[in-house]
């Protein structure tokens, strides 16, 4: 019996193969070292917080009105905590408030702009209330082009170097919450990083630009930054944790290629998560009581991984991230 394949299927089993080698690049296929909980990729970010009464607890939120940040607002929120709903500009992050129930307070931060973040800040200070939890969500992905902020590539300064200034103004509050949490979203692109891992002598980019090489260099950066973190947190009650959300059709896909972006339309559904699926994971280790002694590890699908590679691993990687990031960022912090 002979098949015959026609044109049009040959090229979808062709697209179906090359988006497959694209996921297994993109860390997509990462195995969880094992299962903490009853929890798994087809988890929703309501179903792992089912039960939890998170009244009087303040949550932190950057990209809180669209994607996984607004989805992790709304589900938070749900639960009785007071969101701290962050968006580039007042007019989106109270547009977001407006469009849920529950406690929340809208803040305007730029985060190409460090000087916003120091507003920021400071206005999240004037509150006089501690953070229980602190997510860095907010980001941006494969531009098509070399863009430069402060003279450094613009994925590394929003995806990064904002979060790192973010974070390290409002580490005080965070340590004066009873049980306090740090959870930044990296992503399985993380491998996608140059050879080296972080190019310290190119952050500009003009030595040579990759819109995913980038992207993966601020993702493994952001998850690097929640390691150290971790250690300098010892003794404290403070954890920090990165999550790899998975694979979710949002608008931090918009300056992906048209190719991805028509494969991703085209069969997506035999692999992407749902948006309410996608936030599982962060609202999972930025709540739940079995995590509040974990710190230090990467999470994806509800439970601990090894990251794969060793960057991930490389204690003095991360030690000199932290040190050249206080040195681009020391007029901020």
């Amino acid at each position: 019996m002979i098949l015959k394949i026609t044109r049009p299927r040959c090229i979808q089993y062709a697209s179906i193969l090359i988006l497959g080698v694209f996921l297994v690049s993109s860390g997509c296929t990462q195995t969880p070292d094992s299962t903490t909980g009853p929890f798994n990729k087809e988890s929703t970010g309501e179903e792992v917080t089912q039960g939890l009464d998170l009244s009087g607890k303040a949550v932190l939120i950057t990209g809180c009105n669209s994607g996984l940040g607004y989805e992790t607002m709304r589900v938070l929120a749900m639960r009785g905590a007071h969101i701290i709903a962050i968006a580039r500009t007042m007019e989106k992050a109270q547009k977001a408030c407006e469009s849920i129930e529950g406690k929340t307070t809208p803040v305007a931060c730029e985060l190409t702009d460090f000087n916003s973040v120091v507003a920021c800040t400071e206005t999240i200070k004037a509150l006089e209330r501690p953070i229980d939890v602190l997510i860095c969500n907010a980001g941006i992905m494969e531009l098509p082009e070399l863009e430069q902020v402060y003279g450094i590539e613009k994925q590394f300064v929003v995806n990064y170097l904002g979060h790192f200034i973010l974070t390290n103004r409002l580490l005080d509050q965070v340590k004066a919450a009873e049980q306090g949490r740090i959870v930044v979203l990296s992503s399985g692109r993380y491998k996608a990083a140059p050879p080296e891992g972080i190019q310290f002598d190119n952050l500009a980019g003009e030595k040579g630009y990759d819109p995913l090489a980038a992207y993966g260099q601020s993702k493994l950066a952001i998850a690097l930054f929640a390691q150290e973190l971790s250690r300098r947190l010892e003794g404290t009650s403070v954890t920090a944790n990165s999550v790899l959300p998975g694979v979710i059709m949002t608008n931090l896909g918009r300056h992906l290629p048209t190719w991805k972006i028509q494969l991703s339309k085209l069969i997506g559904w035999t692999f992407m998560r749902s948006v309410e699926q996608g936030v599982a994971t962060t609202c999972y280790v930025a709540t739940h009581p079995d995590l509040a002694q974990v710190s230090g590890q990467m999470f994806f699908n509800c439970s601990p991984i090894t990251p794969e590679g060793t960057h991930m691993s490389d204690r003095a990687l991360a030690t000199k991230l932290w040190h050249t990031s206080v040195e681009l960022t020391k007029d901020y912090l």
